[in-house]
């Protein structure tokens, strides 16, 4: 079964011509969980969310797939 999508880190990197790389550097986390984040195979912290958001210049609801 696949992982349902959470987050949309990595559309809002790609729309932002970001790489996980650099939202590693950014965020201080190594590129292995960033990684984990942009493919839903785990999910960041609120606190964590905020701080993307934060370092991508969007609103954190920007980060989160829709329920509607």
């Amino acid at each position: 079964m696949e992982n349902p999508h959470y987050n949309r880190i990595k559309a809002v990197l790609a729309e932002k011509d970001k790489t996980g790389t650099w939202l590693s550097g950014q965020v201080g986390r190594n590129i292995g969980t960033v990684s984990r984040w942009m493919t839903n195979k785990v999910q960041p912290s609120v606190e964590q969310l905020y701080d993307i958001a934060k370092h991508l210049d969007v609103d954190v609801r920007e980060l989160l797939v829709s329920t509607k």
